[in-house]
């Protein structure tokens, strides 16, 4: 059963009662504090341009435990290399705006529209919403941004202009920071090759209000 979400409550139904394909409610706004009760419940928006406010609670969610990702020796050896600079939080809006411009397999458009921009700009001021920026000869290449809740980082998007750019990006929040699980959402074969697996929502729930 999908729920209408009322406009003047900030609330969400129990993620428990989602649909089989995950979506939950429907309408609502993208403001600050609704985006992050929603995440604080396991919820998160997805939704087309011109579609109304779209949630998902998906039964199963893909997740990577930063100590089991899988790091394969061609990318160690790139990793040595030095061949990209990586940084954190230095560049969120030009991450986001290349995620949204950066044509993706079997999607005609974005669902990254100019009003989720906004929104997750408005998470990053906040100190919720964070990036990682990967860069070759100054020029950014690739990254991701995301959401943290808790020991939990909640990844929205991610993108590469050269190859492995993306990679390089997931490695170093694996390595580089203390969360205990990366939830990647939606499974896809890039994610999977990286050690992503599936988890069920009651455990996901558990470890995500451990925080």
């Amino acid at each position: 059963m999908v729920f209408s979400l009322p406009p003047d409550e900030i609330v969400f139904p129990n993620p428990e009662l989602a649909d089989e394909d995950g979506l939950l409610a429907v309408g609502g706004d993208l403001s600050p504090e609704r985006l992050i009760l929603a995440y604080q419940n396991g919820i998160f928006p997805w939704f087309s341009e011109g579609d109304p406010i779209l949630w998902y609670s998906p039964h199963q969610r893909c997740v990577i435990y930063p100590e089991k990702a899988k790091v394969s020796k061609s990318m160690r050896q790139l990793l040595r290399s030095n061949s990209f600079e990586v940084t954190a939080n230095k560049a969120f809006d030009l991450v986001i705006a290349n995620c949204a411009k950066t044509p993706r397999k079997d999607q005609p458009g974005t669902w990254i529209t100019n009003e989720m921009q906004e929104a997750y700009l408005n998470l990053h001021r906040l100190g919720w919403a964070h990036s990682i920026e990967v860069w070759q000869n100054n020029q950014l290449v690739g990254g991701l941004y995301g959401v943290g809740i808790g020991e939990v980082f909640c990844g929205e998007s991610m993108f590469s202009l050269v190859s492995n750019a993306s990679k390089v990006a997931l490695i170093y929040l694996c390595q580089q920071f203390e969360f205990k699980l990366i939830d990647c959402q939606l499974p896809n074969d890039h994610l999977l090759s990286m050690g992503a697996e599936m988890m069920d929502r009651v455990d996901y729930m558990e470890l995500l209000q451990n925080k």
